[in-house]
């Protein structure tokens, strides 16, 4: 694949207070790859709103000043907007993301060799070089209630495991469930058929979701190893640890109430939001003790 096929790809990052990551992010992407690549970084109403500005300035990328915080999803949505016509792969990532030389183009190369795909993503490092759970199985009620409950009082119960199981496989190409929003190139053609991300998820589940609709509408989800970023960690919700909390968990009851719809299961939606909230309500106590 020539350097000029990354014409049809555009970057999308979304910008939340996140001005010191996201100068080495962009370097990172420049430096590894055509110079030229399109970059949109859509900023959810940051207070280093200035900052932000002399760094997509500094390595020409757009800017897309939101003036509000409108979720991950949301500002997603709004830079694929933005996107020119000509832009068939949608590469969405956090802006605390390093890139190593080539995973571009590597993505790239995997959708024009899997036309089957609506998803590409790589192999996540932490920063420790250890590998990050990308690509997963769809969540299950079973196995994630299973889980939720036991993971801490009973490590090797079989829930566990088969949540866990997904790093095993962290060495070949595979199709999965979904891939980590952190870092994932969409089809441009399947992203708008789905109508993007569902802004319905302010944080949290939006690319489990995706990866959910992307499978409903006939398109796999493909993890590419051969292709590496490393991520630098959730910085834009450390400060807001309990309202996180909650927002994770009203993200896991919508999607665990879209996969599971209908009128017949109104009970166990009824079931779930009760046992989400009591959860919730211990994780936030929990983490303001040890404040």
């Amino acid at each position: 694949m020539s350097p000029s096929s990354l014409e049809s790809v555009a970057v999308a990052t979304v910008a939340y207070n996140s001005s010191s990551h996201l100068g080495p992010f962009l370097s990172s992407l420049r430096a590894g790859e055509d110079a030229s690549l399109t970059v949109i970084v859509a900023d959810n109403g940051s207070r280093d709103i200035e900052q932000t500005r002399q760094f997509a300035q500094e390595h020409d990328a757009q800017l897309l000043e939101l003036g509000e915080n409108l979720g991950y999803g949301g500002a997603v949505n709004a830079a694929v907007r933005a996107m020119p016509e000509r832009i068939r792969y949608v590469l969405v990532s956090n802006p605390d993301v390093m890139i190593e030389p080539g995973a571009v183009t590597e993505l790239v190369r995997a959708f024009e060799r899997l036309p089957e795909a609506g998803a590409v993503g790589p192999r996540v490092l932490n920063e420790d070089g250890t590998v990050y759970p990308s690509a997963r199985k769809l969540p299950s009620l079973r196995t994630g209630v299973g889980h939720a409950v036991f993971s801490g009082i009973w490590p090797s119960n079989p829930w566990t495991r088969s949540y866990r199981e997904d790093q095993e496989g962290s060495g070949r190409e595979r199709v999965v469930g979904w891939l980590s929003g952190s870092f994932v190139m969409v089809s441009r053609e399947a992203f708008d058929a789905l109508g993007g991300f569902d802004e319905g998820f302010f944080m949290y589940f939006e690319d489990v979701d995706l990866g959910y609709r992307l499978g409903k509408h006939g398109y796999k989800s493909v993890y590419v190893p051969s292709a590496e970023v490393i991520h630098t960690g959730a910085h834009s919700t450390t400060t807001e640890s309990a309202r996180m909390i909650q927002v994770h968990h009203d993200s896991a009851y919508r999607y665990l109430s879209k996969k599971y719809a209908g009128p017949v299961l109104a009970p166990l939606r009824w079931t779930l939001r009760a046992g989400l909230a009591v959860r919730s309500r211990y994780l936030i106590a929990k983490a303001q003790r040890s404040r």
